[in-house]
């Protein structure tokens, strides 16, 4: 039975990454070649109803061993790569028997991985940890996920006398464009409940996020030739500024607010004279307070209508995702039976909020409450990224304890 560790190092050599200004589905056709690869190795294995539908999303059963008929739960991991870094030629490298030293990257040896910025290195001496040679990212995010489902699947399927449940696994595509889900079918997994495998680091349950909302601010205003603007120019660009500038800078933005504190964040500036627009991410846990952060962009934009009365100044604002949490209270056992399961392997679970989203957000609104759990991933999107043998081990033991607390459980 192949490890989880040589799993990993075979699918962080395929190119995944995503593409969020492509219209295509999945936004990358090389996201199909890994697809591929996972529905072949499911059927390989012995997993059961194992489907690749047209949008490069694999699903395959486990099949239950116990006689009684219990709840299906559903394991995630997403096949794509940030497009943040180059993951072409990925080269993953093995320091063995790591000594605790900060660690250079060979092929760029200014990039070095510092054990002042990387705390979880400290408790990783004397194992294998895996990097990037320092011109790509790592690809953990997600293909450390990726790995742990497949090794647990394979050790479930073929290799333990451990009495489960049903299990479905779902590997999907282009997450980190936000469009993670599309091609989910949840009548098709037939679940109470699923576990993204997409967390940073050992030990941790991802049981909250961010709610999120988008702000679209266009200004249009009238262009002229310079040498004859004065009473007639209507500067787009210069009234967007000053939009941007009057948002609050010492209390809502990523800059000066962490733990729970939500933030308004000005991410896109583009156009000219005659239209300009700003995208403007809104983030908070307490969703309600989303509307009062609408309120206030409208109030600035209705500031500027009045200084400038010939400029058109609206504010588009969309939601994007909701708090993981406000879902999870309808299938309480989803994160109980994960902090069952790690205790059972030693580890004292710690139930963490994400000043971000996950598809676990997404699929909790859908109908299907999903925590995240941790698959040893650190520093993503980034020349810097690593993880360790030890994680990616430890994600895999979770997963296999983790059909087995679920195995108790009945339907009805």
């Amino acid at each position: 039975m192949e490890s989880v560790l040589d799993r990993f190092l075979r699918y962080v050599r395929i190119d995944t990454q995503s593409d969020e200004n492509s219209s295509s589905a999945p936004s990358t056709a090389k996201q199909l070649d890994l697809s591929r690869l996972l529905a072949d190795e499911c059927r390989a294995i012995g997993l059961q109803d194992v489907t690749l539908n047209d949008v490069g999303v694999v699903t395959g059963l486990v099949p239950s061993t116990v006689e009684h008929q219990g709840p299906t739960t559903v394991w995630f991991a997403h096949v794509d790569t940030s497009p943040e870094t180059s993951g072409k030629n990925v080269n993953p490298i093995l320091h063995e028997n790591y000594d605790g030293n900060d660690i250079v990257l060979p092929a760029d040896t200014s990039r070095v991985i510092r054990v002042a910025e990387n705390s979880a290195l400290q408790g990783l001496v004397g194992g294998t940890i895996v990097t990037t040679d320092g011109t790509t990212l790592l690809g953990a995010d997600d293909k450390a996920g990726v790995a742990a489902i497949m090794t647990a699947a394979d050790r479930l399927t073929n290799g333990e006398e451990t009495a489960h449940g049903p299990v479905r696994v779902c590997f999907t595509c282009d997450e980190e464009i936000g469009r993670g889900t599309n091609g989910v079918h949840l009548e098709q997994l037939g679940a109470v409940c699923g576990y993204t495998l997409d967390g940073e680091g050992a030990g941790r349950i991802d049981c909250e996020t961010f709610s999120a909302d988008l702000a679209v601010v266009t200004v249009e205003g009238i262009n002229t030739h310079p040498s004859e603007g004065k009473g007639a120019m209507v500067n787009a660009l210069r009234i967007i500024s000053q939009f941007i500038a009057r948002m609050p800078a010492d209390h809502l933005s990523p800059e000066t607010t962490d733990d729970r504190d939500g933030f308004l964040h000005p991410y896109v500036l583009e156009g000219g004279v005659a239209k300009a627009t700003t995208r403007i991410i809104l983030r908070e846990f307490d969703t309600d307070r989303l509307t009062e952060h609408a309120a206030l962009l409208e109030s600035i934009a209705a500031e500027l209508r009045q200084e400038h009365p010939k400029a058109t100044i609206t504010v588009d604002v969309s939601k994007q995702y909701r708090n993981l949490g406000d879902g999870l209270r309808r299938e309480p056992r989803a994160v109980a039976k994960a902090q069952e399961a790690m205790r059972n392997l030693g580890l004292e679970p710690q139930l963490e909020i994400i000043r971000g989203g996950t598809d676990g957000s997404l699929l909790t609104e859908m109908g299907l409450p999903t925590p995240n759990l941790s698959t040893g991933e650190h520093n993503p999107h980034s020349p810097l990224e690593w993880t360790s043998r030890e994680e990616l081990q430890q994600a895999t033991d979770l997963l296999v304890e983790l059909a087995r607390v679920w195995a108790a459980e009945q339907v009805g």
